[in-house]
């Protein structure tokens, strides 16, 4: 296959790991993406100039630091990046009053109360970049890029930004019930060396108590909520069986403020348990009525306490080259209309039911040796403090972190709904087949919902994984094909269809958030209709890495093309929204024919389904399968995800010694060996780099071994 990477036979010496491979370097010759190799004094000479240029994070209030005097009103112009999807910068006049900054078109809109937005910088990670005349300020939901042409303008914006952020921390921490329920990190001063632990233990706990009691009060606040949601959920609940249309909109919207209620609820919970006895959470669980009376559906959304998935972040976390991300602008000024796609009903036939996980009783195992570790004793601020604004591929992070899968093994888990490929190959209308193509390119992001604060481990140089699958059809294949930087490519080929793609990542932190921008384009060709999609990724967000209810948001638009035909194209948008807002994780499309006429649209929540047709008859394409038992306890796998890295006995002499289920940091890591996995770890990452550095020297490259 001449357009893309060529996956090559492998031999009987592929077997084994040869000298070869032990002691070669990148070289990246594949087709897509395509990037050029540098030299070492290149890369010292692009290092140094980065550190000429790198970001600075602002310090905030520090212990002991208070009466700060009120400062000034400052207002003006600045450019700020444009909202997402759209690109580039526009000016916009800016307020800053008492800590608040507030933005609008022009003076006038402000004088009118029409705000396009309003920012608290007390609570929020600042970051400024000198040089570019750039400041940064992230709020765990929204990333603000904001730039300023003059360098005396920008140096009085960054003076009073200062002073306004440290008067309204200030006043959080004097009176924290006019604050909100986050928190911004901790200054410097907090993590220097004090003169003894006493004095610090209780200068701390003196500073966080005022923070302990508004968030009981949060707490009182949210059950009495929530009790009166759920008698109104009971009353809904006893209407007729068959409601209309607008019952479901009314049923679906109760709920969702339950759920929000809940979820607000388990991050007060969370947040006050490090500050406050055991017996205080275990008194608010005692009053908590949801877990019993919502069934599965809220405990699947609620009960984990961190759902967020790093397991998109796949780019290398230690020694790779350092890329910044230009991505666009994470802020959204869009509508807050009510989302109606769970409000539809669930027109599944049977075939579309298989798709709901078909694979549950397959002879493979149903559960992981050992629970994830307790990740509560780790400081990522510590970690990632100095790392504002920089690409995170050369921060070596623990082994705590990961989980027990790699980057190539979740290129294969891409393809648990594969069934709708088998599908596509079984529809004669070429329309209906993209909408199946469109529902499987979606279903790929579903496993990353309930992943909680963990990320795959990065391959090594040459490293493989193979999954043949009886059950589904498929034979699957992957290697690390370069590792400065990281590219990861696979080939999967079933009797129905040929499935490639080769994917590396940008990402870049923000002090509160994480993007991820994958660069490449993924492949699909169904021979027997001579077709062939080509399609791109999304952009990932981490929110809230450091504190607070951690979570994963997609955004970004998705088209996917048949390439050999020009019948039907099909536009994906995953809509950006924010953590409370009913629209999270929600997707909407269309196909259209080569004229432009929409065919069919298509709805839906990538963690929850994809819809066809207009609600409330539309038709459900496809949903994904039901969680393991205490799948929060096991990384938040699906059950697909806990068979992806089992070794049986027949497998240890049929596959090659460099496929990632040999990998001992993550085989420890997946049996609960914390201690013997960080170090395993540790010891492949410094091999690695020696050997990096070795073949840097002799001018040695990689040549991947079934990629070209």
């Amino acid at each position: 296959m001449s357009h893309h990477q060529h996956y090559q036979q492998r031999g009987p010496h592929s077997r084994t790991m040869s000298s070869e491979e032990r002691s070669s370097t990148p070289v990246n010759k594949i087709s897509t993406p395509v990037h050029k190799s540098t030299s070492s004094s290149s890369s010292s000479q692009r290092d140094s100039r980065q550190e000429a240029d790198s970001w600075e994070i602002i310090e905030g209030l520090k212990i002991g630091q208070s009466n700060v005097q009120r400062p000034d009103k400052h207002e003006g112009f600045m450019l700020k990046k444009r909202k997402w999807p759209l690109k580039g910068w526009h000016k916009r006049f800016f307020v800053l009053d008492n800590g608040i900054l507030k933005y609008s078109k022009s003076p006038i809109d402000i004088q009118k109360g029409k705000l396009h937005g309003s920012i608290d910088v007390g609570l929020s990670v600042m970051s400024i970049k000198k040089r570019a005349r750039r400041i940064d300020l992230d709020t765990e939901e929204h990333i603000y890029h904001l730039k300023v042409k003059s360098q005396d303008i920008f140096d009085a914006w960054v003076s009073k930004l200062r002073h306004h952020r440290l008067y309204r921390q200030n006043e959080i921490v004097r009176s924290p019930r006019d604050a909100t329920m986050r928190t911004f990190p901790p200054s410097a001063a907090m993590d220097s060396p004090q003169p003894t632990p006493a004095v610090v233990n209780e200068v701390k706990v003196s500073s966080l108590l005022p923070y302990g009691t508004i968030c009981l009060a949060r707490c009182q606040s949210n059950l009495t909520e929530l009790s009166r949601l759920l008698q109104s959920l009971e009353i809904l609940q006893r209407t007729q069986s068959a409601p209309n249309f607008t019952d479901m909109q009314s049923k679906g919207k109760q709920f969702s403020a339950i759920l929000h209620c809940k979820l607000r609820l388990a991050e007060a919970v969370t947040t006050v348990r490090p500050l406050q006895s055991p017996s205080v959470p275990a008194r608010l669980d005692r009053r908590d009525p949801a877990g019993e009376q919502m069934g599965i559906p809220l405990t699947q959304q609620a009960s984990n306490e961190s759902r967020l998935s790093m397991s998109e972040s796949v780019s290398e976390f230690f020694d790779a080259q350092e890329v910044l991300l230009s991505a666009s602008s994470s802020e959204n000024e869009g509508s807050d209309d009510e989302s109606y796609v769970s409000d539809v009903s669930d027109n599944i036939s049977e075939d579309n039911a298989n798709f709901a996980g078909s694979a549950f009783r397959n002879g493979r195992r149903s559960c992981l040796s050992a629970p994830c570790p307790d990740t509560s004793n780790i400081n990522l601020w510590n970690i990632l403090r100095n790392n504002i604004g920089k690409d995170l591929s050369k921060v070596s992070m623990p082994v705590e972190l990961n989980e027990p899968l790699n980057t190539l093994q979740r290129m294969c888990e891409e393809l648990e709904y594969s069934e709708l490929l088998d599908k596509a190959a079984e529809t004669e209308d070429p329309f209906e087949r993209m909408v199946l193509v469109a529902a499987f390119a979606v279903s790929g992001y579903s496993s990353t919902y309930y992943r909680a604060g963990s990320k795959p481990f990065n391959p090594l140089l040459g490293e493989t994984y193979e999954c043949i699958r009886e059950d589904k059809g498929f034979c699957f294949f992957s290697e690390q094909v370069s590792h400065h930087p990281p590219v990861s490519a696979c080939h999967c080929e079933s009797k129905n269809f040929t499935f490639w793609q080769d994917v590396r990542w940008k990402n870049k932190f923000w002090g509160k958030s994480m993007e991820i921008l994958p660069i490449g384009s993924v492949n699909l060709m169904i021979p027997r209709f001579g077709d062939q999609y080509e399609w791109n990724k999304v952009t990932t967000c981490v929110h809230n890495i450091l504190s607070g209810r951690r979570w994963i948001e997609h955004y970004g638009e998705i088209t996917i093309r048949n390439i050999k035909s020009s019948a039907c194209l099909c536009k994906l948008t995953f809509v950006k929204g924010n953590y409370w807002s009913s629209n999270v994780n929600e997707v909407q499309g269309f196909v259209m024919d080569q004229e432009g006429k929409v065919i069919h649209r298509l709805f839906g929540k990538w963690h929850e389904g994809v819809y066809c047709g207009v609600p409330p008859s539309a038709k459900c394409i496809w949903r994904p399968g039901s969680m393991p038992t205490d799948y929060e306890l096991y990384y938040g796998f699906t059950r697909f995800a806990i068979e992806l890295n089992e070794l049986c006995p027949e497998l240890k002499d049929a596959l090659p010694r460099t496929d990632a289920r040999f990998r001992p940091d993550q085989r420890y890591l997946e049996e609960g060996n914390l201690e013997m996995a960080s170090s395993e770890k540790q010891r492949i990452e410094d091999m690695q780099r020696v050997r990096r550095k070795w073949n840097d020297e002799n001018n040695i490259k990689h040549e991947p071994r079934f990629f070209k």
